[in-house]
């Protein structure tokens, strides 16, 4: 059986935080939503999870239009069974990725970011199916001293370590 691939951009135009997944059920959508309502307070989000069965349509979450539309957008043109993927405003990854990944659906988060994402998809006569993902830019070196020291301060000015 021939197998192609094909990169598909993340259309992002904000640089909004971004998830993108797999999982495994028709309720995804539904239990994606509340795990992410739970879990942050006043969080904005869409999600779009495509079906590998029966219609294969792609299934639409979230609280606010736009990005429900952004999401589904997505979705659709990655095409890739039981895929999902969530957008993300008033809120970042690190406050749900716990959340997420306690849905008994979620098989696998392939990335969390901010960052240009392609998706790498694998298309067979069957259907297609994500490789994985190219999240941001190629590294450039290994952190030396200075980078290490603002690294630390930034985690501390964000609040995310003790200062």
């Amino acid at each position: 059986m021939p197998v192609d691939t094909e990169l598909v951009p993340i259309e992002n135009p904000s640089a909004l935080n971004v998830i993108l997944g797999q999982t495994h059920f028709i309720k995804t959508a539904e239990d994606v939503h509340e795990a992410l309502v739970g879990a942050v307070p006043g969080i904005h989000f869409g999600v779009a999870f495509c079906e590998a069965s029966g219609p294969c349509l792609v299934r639409v979450e979230g609280n606010a239009q736009d990005l429900k539309s952004l999401a589904a957008k997505n979705a659709l043109a990655v095409g890739a069974g039981h895929f999902f993927i969530v957008f993300l405003r008033d809120a970042f990854p690190i406050n749900v990725l716990r959340a997420l990944r306690d849905v008994p659906e979620v098989v696998t988060i392939f990335a969390a970011t901010a960052n240009p994402v392609d998706v790498v998809v694998a298309k067979t006569p069957r259907g297609r199916g994500v490789l994985g993902v190219v999240d941001g830019e190629r590294t450039k070196g290994v952190e030396g001293t200075k980078e290490r020291e603002d690294r630390i301060a930034f985690l501390r000015k964000i609040g995310y370590k003790l200062g």
